[in-house]
């Protein structure tokens, strides 16, 4: 990883960077370098992509203050023409939620989500994720082989997120052929009008799912987040039907996406690190603060969700015009030297930093919890399950998501281990 240069002075306003410039081949497969590079010269810039142009954010400082300024807004609805030419019309329809709102809505919507997603309803979740992660190694173990995004990380978090929202196991693969229309944007060699129909499609199919499934728990409600979220009610009244729906994709997205990409990464910064993954094998119960540093190093979400400036302010000196949209580069926040001493090099044992994996100020993510007990449980039963675990594929072999991404994950990570017969050792 490339270490960062003295900072520099900050470039002009008008300063407008292609896109093309920054999300190069090389970028897709390690996008720390130009996150440094970025962080020296330009730490606020502008880029222009072939949909919109965006303020980019990489520095530490900056991009904790841009995620809690008010000024910045969620609200999609709000950002009028320039909501329509990034997102189009029809995603209107799932983005009615805490993720794409402002205060006071916002506040209503979180505080009505919160009750129905509290640390006991998810701690008792524990033995579920435990037994999910045993029968899906029960399966990997014997072969000696796997790609584990298809064998394990799309599947652990969909299971867990599933029996949460009261998702029947049947209706697993359907969710799953739709998210990965959106995940993987970019890499079907379809042109970008044939990319957004797809989208489109996709969360036309969802936003359908959501809406039965709703209606179906309001018939018979269970003790699933679902019917928690139609049942939570605060001075304000419930959430509405659209607000209901939303929520339940958005939980479903969030919840599942976001762990699944971040599992991949984990086991491919220890994987390369054979240092640090011996020191995890001889002392496993570092793996919690092991995570954090997995976060930290290598996160699943490389950028926050578009904000809207809704009047002139500045960022790092440099001014943001109304109306613009401001992306907060949270992989290039977490290798800022502000946070952090060598912040490219991978330390287990770095102890604790105020990393922006899950984000900050209001919209800080409401799932760490559940992401934090999936993501330990599994890494800890992995290490013992499967030993001699190692890349099936040089390292630079691997096809990772599109570099412009709302993701950074794998398509695919093919290992090899020593396979292994029976049960829970």
């Amino acid at each position: 990883m490339t270490q960062t240069a003295p900072p520099t002075a900050t470039a002009p306003p008008d300063d407008v960077v292609p896109g093309a410039e920054i999300y190069t081949p090389e970028f897709r497969a390690d996008p720390y370098p130009v996150y440094a590079r970025l962080r020296a010269e330009r730490p606020v810039v502008k880029v222009r992509t072939p949909r919109f142009d965006s303020f980019l954010v990489t520095r530490y400082d900056d991009a904790k203050q841009a995620l809690s300024d008010p000024r910045l807004s969620k609200d999609l609805y709000r950002a009028g023409d320039t909501y329509l030419a990034v997102f189009g019309e029809k995603a209107r329809q799932i983005n009615t939620n805490m993720l794409n709102s402002d205060p006071p809505e916002h506040s209503r919507l979180r505080r009505l989500v919160t009750q129905a997603f509290t640390p006991r309803r998810i701690e008792t979740m524990r033995p579920r994720v435990e037994q999910i992660v045993e029968d899906l190694l029960d399966r990997m173990a014997p072969r000696g082989h796997t790609d584990f995004v298809d064998d394990f990380a799309l599947r652990l978090p969909l299971a867990v997120i599933g029996d949460l929202l009261g998702i029947p196991e049947t209706d697993h693969e359907e969710i799953l052929a739709g998210t990965q229309v959106i995940r993987t944007v970019g890499t079907g060699g379809r042109s970008p009008q044939e990319d957004r129909a797809a989208i489109g499609q996709a969360q036309q199919r969802l936003h359908a799912y959501f809406t039965g499934l709703v209606a179906a728990k309001r018939r018979e409600p269970g003790e699933d987040l679902v019917s928690a979220l139609i049942a939570a009610r605060d001075g304000d009244g419930r959430l509405s039907e659209a607000e209901l729906v939303s929520s339940a994709f958005l939980l479903l997205f969030a919840g599942y996406q976001t762990t699944s990409d971040f599992l991949g990464n984990a086991v491919v910064a220890l994987l390369t690190h054979p240092e640090e993954l011996d020191r995890l094998l001889a002392d496993p119960g570092q793996v919690p603060a092991a995570v954090e540093e997995l976060l930290r190093f290598d996160g699943s979400v490389p950028v926050s969700s578009f904000r809207f400036a809704t009047e002139d302010l500045e960022i790092g000196g440099v001014p943001i015009p109304a109306g613009s949209i401001v992306t907060v580069v949270l992989s290039s926040a977490n290798h800022d030297p502000e946070l952090t001493e060598d912040p490219d090099e991978l330390r287990l044992t770095r102890g604790s930093t105020s990393h922006l994996a899950f984000g900050h100020g209001i919209h800080y993510c409401l799932g760490t919890a559940l992401a934090r007990l999936e993501a330990t449980t599994a890494l800890r039963r992995i290490l013992v399950r499967l030993p001699d675990l190692r890349l099936d594929v040089p390292v630079e072999d691997l096809q990772w998501l599109p570099a412009a991404s709302a993701f950074r994950g794998l398509l695919a990570l093919p290992l090899r281990f020593t396979p292994t017969q029976g049960g829970t050792p």
